[in-house]
């Protein structure tokens, strides 16, 4: 029983004592840190993803540098991808954010690995992947998803005023910023790709979104957020998840320079 509880000890001491770190060898996804110099009425952001897909596993990595007019921000839209079609439960959720200039910008909140690295939720618990902010092209972000994988992948219209999606947008640019600075570990049940989605809108709109267990299993996020009345439509959900899963418009476009416009449905 003494070795027993010196063993324990001593692993609950290591973990414990693991910090989080920007400098691993990352796997080319997770490279760069995106990062946003922010004023009042714009936004420039630095690395940018842009990788060029033609596989799941196969790509060209590109980045970008651009500004954003925070004037011209109008629309976010909640991005739903649910890991099996038998469970909805596991699932990765983001935001994609829409301006009147038809510019397009993804967020999504990922577990940074490192090369060799697979993400299962149980290592999520155990200090294994730092957190990172993924600041990336539709087609990249949203693209690798609903093109070239076998997941089905939602993009839901939400219903906000501009000047509450440009506050979340800017939340979440500083948090990008934060991580550059202060890394953080991701967790799979407390700082996952959800919960920060959560705690960004509670800071915009306080108590607007509270816990649960559909929060925990971010595959329901689509119908906590439906019946918070956060998506736009009038359609029912199980008519809202049809009418809003993109896969078919996403492989048929995605070589398309105008990929954002047509898997909303949109004319140019």
């Amino acid at each position: 029983m003494i070795v027993l509880f010196v063993g324990t000890t001593a692993v609950l001491w290591a973990w414990t004592a693991l910090t989080p770190s920007n400098n691993r060898p990352w796997v080319p996804q997770h490279t760069r840190l995106a990062w946003a110099e922010i004023t009042d009425s714009s936004a420039r952001i630095n690395d940018i993803r842009n990788f060029s897909f033609i596989a799941a596993d196969r790509f060209t990595p590109a980045y970008y540098d651009t500004s954003f007019d925070l004037r011209k921000i109008a629309t976010a839209w909640f991005v739903v991808v649910p890991f099996s079609k038998r469970w909805r439960g596991p699932a990765h959720t983001f935001v994609s954010f829409g301006f009147t200039d038809s510019q397009f910008v993804s967020i999504s909140v990922e577990a940074r690995r490192e090369q060799g690295e697979i993400y299962t939720p149980l290592q999520g618990l155990l200090k294994r992947f730092e957190l990172i902010y993924v600041v990336g092209d539709e087609r990249d972000v949203i693209g690798q998803r609903a093109a070239f994988s076998t997941e089905e992948v939602y993009l839901y219209p939400i219903r906000a005023s501009p000047e509450r999606v440009r506050e979340v947008f800017i939340e979440m640019l500083r948090r990008a910023n934060q991580l550059r600075v202060t890394p953080e570990f991701y967790n799979t049940l407390t700082n996952n790709c959800t919960s920060n989605l959560v705690r960004h809108v509670n800071e915009v709109v306080p108590g607007k979104v509270s816990g649960g267990i559909k929060i925990m299993l971010p595959g329901y996020a689509d119908e906590v957020a439906k019946n918070l009345g956060l998506i736009d439509t009038e359609l029912d959900l199980a008519q809202a998840r049809e009418r809003f899963r993109i896969n078919d418009r996403a492989r048929r476009f995605i070589r398309d320079p105008l990929f954002s416009l047509r898997i909303r449905g949109a004319s140019p």
